[in-house]
C-alpha cells in the first residue's frame, strides 16, 4: 500500500477528532515508512489552520464543491486507500451529508471510523449513516457496544466491522506526584477533567460534589483543563465556563477549582494527567460511543470514576473504574471519598487500567488500522461476489461505442507511439518501444477503411518505426528507444520481434494501403528467419498469426511455409509435453497473452489443413475461457499479473490487463470462424465487455472523451494512466468485432 489518505479534522484544529486523525496518520507513517500518509482536513473557519505539510488538500465544512475538488484530487494522485474519521457535525450539509458526495466520486477502497453511532438518529442523520455505510468498504468501530448498535439499529453485516481501540499514547506507569510540581499543586489531591468545555460535560456535578469531599480532604484541588468547543465559543461565548466559576463561587469552593482555558499540547497533556489522582467524566448523556479522554487516562493508569456512558460502561468494566449515575453528584462525592481513604483499591483499580490499556497503544492500534486498510482492498477485489453476476444469455446485444482517434493520435509524435502516459498525457520520459509501434501498425490496418487519411498518415510513421527498429547486424528488431531516439540495446525481446512480424504480416495481406507492402515485404524476408533462432512460444505465435495474413496475399512462398510449419510443430508439441487430464494448456503456467497460443494453432491448423492443430487449438481455448470467467458463465476475469496462475498454485485475480481481453477477442472470433458456434461468438463479446464495465469492478476502462483505455485494473480502482498498449488492445478489440457482420450489423463511424 503506497499511499493512504486520511480524511477529518487535524491539528492544529482544536477539537478531538483532529487530535485523533493526526495520531493516526502519524502512527501509520511511523509503523509503516513504506506508506506515504497524507491528509485531507475540513476547515471550519475562511482562513484555515497552519497545518504541516502532510496535508495535502484542504475542504471547505460548507461548500460542496470542494467535495468534488477533493475526490478529484485523490484519484489523479493515485491513493490506494481513504481512511474517514466521521462525526456528523464536521461536515457540511445536512447531517454531515456533504461527505457523501466526496466517497461517491472515488475509485479507491474506503475505511471509516465512526466516532458517533446513534440508537435513536432522526430521519436526516439514519440517511447519511446509512449511504456512508454503503460506500465504506470496511467500517471501524472503537467499542464492542457501537458494533452491537450498528448491527441491530443498522442492520449492518458484522463481517464488515472491525472494532479497533481508540489509540493513546506510550507513558509510564508513574506516582502522581511526580508531575504535580509543574502546577503548583504539590502535596494536594488533585481530581481532573479535561476535553474541549461544553454545557454537555456535566463539570457542574463535580464541582456540586466538591463541598462534602472537602470535609473530608481539605488539600483537595479540582482542575478543568480544556478551551471551550470552538463552535460553542462563536455561538454562546464562554457562558458556560462562567457559569461553573460562578457555582464554584457559590459553593464557596473556587479556591479549590483551577480552570486551564486552553487547548494543550500532547506533551502538556500527558504531564497534567500524570499528576491526576483521580479522573472524572461527568456527562450528562448515555449516548457517547467513544471518548479520547477516558481513554487517555485509562492508559496512564489513573483512577477514574465516571457516569455510565456507553463508553465507559465498557472501558471500566471488571473494576477498572467506578460508574455513578447520571446527574447524581452526591454519589459521586461518595465515591471519590470512598477511592481516597482506600488506598489499596485505588492502586489496584490504576494497575488493572494500566494492563488493559496496553492493547491501546498507537503501535498497536496502527497496525490493526493496516490489516483493515489491506482487508478492504483484498474484498474490494471480489465485487462481483456481492451479487453482480453477468449471464450473457440474460444480456441486451451490446452497444459500441463510436471508434474515436484523439488520444492515439495525441500518443503519436513524428517518431511513432510513445510508450505511456500519466493519465491521458503522453510521457516523454518513457519514451517508445517497437512492441507498440507494431501494435499501431495492425490497428491502422484494422481501421483503414472507415478513414484512410488518418490511417495513411499514422500507417506510415509507424512502419517507418519498424524499419528503424530492425537491426541489420544481429537481424533482429531493438524495442527500447529513449525520448532522444537513442536506441537502449541492440536486440530487443523475442516477443516484439515476434509482434513485428505479426504487423509487418498484417499489412502484406489483402486489402492494404498503398505502397506499403513493398517496404514492408523487403523488412519481413529480412526479419523472418531469425524467428527460428528463438524459444518464446509467444514470439512463435505471434509471428504464426503475421504469416496467417502473409498468406491471404501470397500463399505459395515455400519459405514462409516451411517457417509456419516449423512454429506450428513446436507449439503443438508444448501442448503435448504439458498436457494432462486437468490441464489442457502449453506450459506449466499461464502468464500473458494467453489466449494467442491457441488461436495461433487455429489459424495453422486450418492454413495446414491439420485438424488434430485446430482441434487442440480450441480445446485449450475452451479450457482458457472457461478459467477466465466467474461461475456459471458470468464476465470476463483475465489472469492477473500478479502472480499469473501456475499449475498447482492460486490463480492470480489482479492485475488484469487489457491485453488479456483482446487476445481473448481475437482468439475467439477465428474459432467462430472456424466452427460457427455461437459459444464462441458470446466468448468474444464477453470478452470485449469487460472493456466496458462488465468486470470485477463494474467500471469502464474505456474512456469516451479521449477514446483510450486506462492501463488496467487493481485490485481496488483502475490504473488511469492510458498507455498505448492498453488503448490499442480495445481499438484492435474493437475493430475486429466491428468488422464482423456476423456478431453485429453495424460497423460504426470514426
Amino acid at each position: 500500500m503506497k499511499r493512504v489518505a486520511f480524511i477529518g479534522n487535524y491539528s492544529p484544529r482544536q477539537c478531538g477528532i483532529a487530535t485523533f486523525t493526526t495520531d493516526l496518520c502519524e502512527s501509520i507513517s511511523e509503523q509503516f515508512p513504506e506508506t506515504a500518509c497524507i491528509a485531507l482536513p475540513v476547515n471550519d473557519i475562511d482562513s484555515g489552520y497552519a497545518y504541516p505539510t502532510r496535508v495535502r488538500f484542504e475542504l471547505k465544512e460548507k461548500d460542496i464543491n470542494s467535495y468534488h475538488r477533493a475526490a478529484d484530487f485523490l484519484n489523479i494522485n493515485n491513493v490506494d486507500l481513504v481512511s474517514l474519521q466521521f462525526e456528523y457535525g464536521i461536515f457540511g450539509g445536512r447531517a454531515g451529508s456533504h461527505i457523501l458526495s466526496l466517497l461517491r466520486d472515488l475509485h479507491m477502497p474506503i475505511v471509516t471510523t465512526l466516532h458517533t453511532i446513534l440508537k435513536d438518529p432522526d430521519p436526516d442523520q439514519r440517511t447519511v449513516l446509512e449511504q456512508l455505510i454503503s460506500l465504506s468498504d470496511r467500517i471501524v468501530v472503537m467499542s464492542k457496544t457501537g458494533a452491537e448498535i450498528l448491527k441491530t439499529v443498522y442492520n449492518i453485516q458484522s463481517d464488515k466491522i472491525d472494532i479497533i481501540a481508540h489509540g493513546i499514547p506510550d507513558v509510564p506507569f508513574v506516582d502522581p506526584s511526580f508531575h504535580k510540581d509543574l502546577f503548583g499543586v504539590e502535596g494536594k489531591i488533585v481530581l481532573m477533567s479535561f476535553g474541549l468545555i461544553s454545557a454537555n460535560k456535566g463539570l457542574e456535578n463535580v464541582i456540586l460534589a466538591l463541598p462534602k469531599i472537602i470535609e473530608k480532604f481539605p488539600k483537595i484541588v479540582y482542575i478543568i483543563l480544556g478551551a471551550t468547543h470552538p463552535q460553542v465559543l462563536r455561538n454562546e461565548g464562554e457562558a458556560y465556563r462562567i457559569s461553573l466559576q460562578l457555582l464554584a463561587r457559590e459553593n464557596k469552593v473556587e479556591e479549590n477549582v483551577l480552570f486551564y482555558n486552553k487547548f494543550v499540547s500532547q506533551r502538556e497533556l500527558t504531564e497534567f494527567i500524570g499528576a491526576t489522582d483521580i479522573y472524572i467524566t461527568p456527562y450528562l448523556e448515555p449516548n457517547q460511543i467513544v471518548s479520547g479522554t477516558l481513554a487517555y487516562t485509562l492508559g496512564a493508569g489513573k483512577a477514574i470514576i465516571s457516569t455510565p456512558y456507553w463508553y465507559a460502561e465498557e472501558m471500566l468494566a471488571e473494576e477498572r473504574g467506578i460508574l455513578v449515575p447520571f446527574h447524581d453528584y452526591e454519589k459521586l462525592g461518595n465515591e471519590v471519598i470512598n477511592l481516597l481513604e482506600n488506598e489499596t483499591v485505588r492502586h489496584s483499580m490504576r494497575k488493572r487500567a494500566y494492563l488493559y490499556a496496553r492493547s491501546m497503544i498507537w503501535s498497536q492500534v496502527s497496525k490493526r488500522y493496516m490489516d483493515s486498510f489491506r482487508r478492504a482492498r483484498e474484498e474490494k477485489r471480489y465485487f462481483s461476489s456481492l451479487g453482480f453476476n453477468i449471464k450473457l444469455r440474460n444480456t441486451p446485444p451490446i452497444e459500441f461505442p463510436i471508434l474515436k482517434l484523439t488520444h492515439l493520435e495525441h500518443m503519436t509524435d513524428d517518431t511513432g507511439i510513445l510508450q505511456h502516459a500519466f493519465f491521458t498525457l503522453p510521457n516523454y520520459g518513457e519514451g517508445y518501444t517497437t512492441d507498440d509501434n507494431a501494435r499501431a501498425l495492425i490497428v491502422c490496418k484494422l481501421i483503414e477503411d472507415l478513414d484512410s487519411d488518418t490511417t495513411y498518415k499514422l500507417s506510415y510513421r509507424y512502419l517507418a518505426f519498424l524499419w528503424y527498429a530492425y537491426n541489420a547486424k544481429t537481424k533482429r528488431f531493438r524495442n527500447f528507444m529513449d525520448y532522444q531516439r537513442n536506441w537502449l540495446e541492440e536486440s530487443g525481446s523475442e516477443d516484439s520481434h515476434g509482434r513485428s512480424l505479426m504487423a509487418l504480416g498484417t499489412i502484406l495481406g489483402i486489402g492494404s494501403l498503398p505502397k506499403l507492402p513493398t517496404i514492408a515485404g523487403r523488412l519481413f524476408e529480412e526479419a523472418l528467419p531469425s524467428i527460428l533462432m528463438m524459444k518464446s512460444p509467444r514470439a512463435w505465435a505471434f509471428s504464426l498469426l503475421g504469416l496467417n495474413e502473409y498468406f491471404k496475399r501470397f500463399t505459395g512462398d515455400r519459405r514462409a511455409e516451411s517457417v509456419r510449419d516449423e512454429l506450428a510443430k513446436r507449439i503443438l508439441k508444448l501442448y503435448k509435453e504439458n498436457y494432462k487430464t486437468d490441464w489442457l494448456w502449453f506450459e506449466q503456467s499461464l502468464s500473458y497473452c494467453n489466449a494467442i497460443l491457441p488461436h495461433a494453432l487455429l489459424v495453422s491448423g486450418k492454413s495446414m489443413q491439420n485438424q488434430e492443430m485446430v482441434d487442440i487449438g480450441l480445446k485449450s481455448l475452451n479450457w482458457l475461457a472457461d478459467l477466465q470467467k466467474e461461475a456459471d458463465g458470468g464476465h470476463f476475469i483475465p489472469i492477473g499479473t500478479n502472480g499469473f496462475y501456475t499449475r498447482g498454485g492460486p490463480n492470480a485475480r489482479f492485475d488484469q490487463q487489457p491485453v488479456e481481453a483482446q487476445t481473448m477477442v481475437s482468439a475467439s472470433i477465428e474459432a467462430f470462424h472456424i466452427t460457427k458456434d455461437q459459444l464462441w461468438k458470446n466468448e468474444s463479446i464477453r470478452a470485449f465487455e469487460w472493456f466496458l464495465g462488465r468486470n470485477d469492478l463494474k467500471v469502464s476502462l474505456y474512456d469516451p472523451t479521449t477514446g483510450g483505455c486506462r492501463d488496467g485494473l487493481h485490485s481496488d480502482r483502475m490504473n488511469e494512466n492510458q498507455g498505448a498498449e492498453s488503448t490499442l488492445a480495445f481499438l484492435q478489440s474493437m475493430l475486429e468485432m466491428r468488422l464482423e457482420e456476423s456478431i453485429l450489423s453495424s460497423k460504426g463511424s470514426v
